[in-house]
């Protein structure tokens, strides 16, 4: 007989499984079994301790957290140092040969409250300007499962549309981002037993509007070409000019003294 249906302890916590029972017949040959229905995995129950004629069996998970706690006239366990693991239905089942009829069965469900763990905060996409940005937050483990928020707290505080991808996951979908999506994002997981936080700290990048400046340069690069261009080609000319006069002078200068004049010359005659 089960004294309680279902319990509920604080994860860390002691809790006691009560499990009574009633027989006629001496308990040399007394056994008793508990086992579990994992909530994480109802598929595949355990044996927890069992006592069959005065010997003790536990299983490895359990060791040195469960005992029985007033054998052999009761099959109450006691269970210390309880994880969030432990919950599920466990079933008391005692037989007493040669006591007739069927071994006596009962059930109970235990709940192992515990806090949210550190959620974990991840981001992926482009942080440009126009990007988008996929904001997820995970917690590992609580009970009652944590409600996630998400909220950008600078510069002012505001809540945030939540995306639950499973009960311990949820995500936040952050499109065409603009300076103003920069700021320090939050992620809670509450529950009854308490609240954890972690951030992210999001900068968007906009590149600097400098086409004015890009296009200024361009054009004063292409006027200093040209001016130089236009100096080159000036030096030449009077370089060549230059040449050109030099030339026509020496030539002049050179015919000038290279020319033989003729004088007929008179011979002065007396007549008589």
């Amino acid at each position: 007989m089960m004294r309680e249906t279902s319990l509920e302890v604080v994860q860390g916590d002691s809790v006691t499984l009560p499990c009574s029972f009633f027989t006629m017949m001496p308990l040399f040959r007394l056994s008793i079994i508990w086992t579990l229905t994992p909530l994480s995995d109802p598929n595949s129950p355990i044996q927890v301790i069992v006592y069959d004629q005065g010997h003790l069996v536990e299983n490895p998970s359990f060791m040195g957290r469960v005992g029985f706690s007033a054998m052999p006239w009761s099959a109450d366990i006691m269970m210390n140092y309880t994880r969030v693991s432990d919950a599920g239905v466990y079933r008391c089942v005692v037989s007493n040969p040669p006591e007739t009829g069927d071994p006596g069965i009962g059930e109970l469900s235990l709940n192992v409250l515990a806090p949210p763990t550190l959620p974990v905060c991840l981001w992926e996409g482009d942080t440009d300007v126009g990007g988008s940005v996929k904001l997820s937050c995970e917690v590992v483990e609580g009970f009652p499962t944590p409600q996630i928020l998400w909220e950008k707290l600078e510069p002012e505080k505001t809540t945030l549309p939540v995306n639950m991808d499973g009960d311990m996951r949820s995500s936040v979908q952050i499109a065409n981002m603009s300076a103003q999506s920069s700021g320090l994002y939050r992620c809670s997981a509450s529950n009854l037993l308490g609240t954890q936080h972690c951030y992210i700290n999001l900068s968007v990048y906009s590149p600097p509007d400098d086409s004015p400046g890009i296009l200024e340069g361009v054009l004063l690069s292409l006027t200093m070409v040209l001016l130089l261009l236009a100096l080159v080609v000036l030096m030449h000319w009077l370089l060549r000019s230059a040449k050109e006069s030099e030339r026509r002078n020496s030539f002049e200068e050179e015919e000038c003294y290279n020319e033989i004049k003729y004088t007929p010359s008179f011979n002065k005659r007396s007549f008589v």
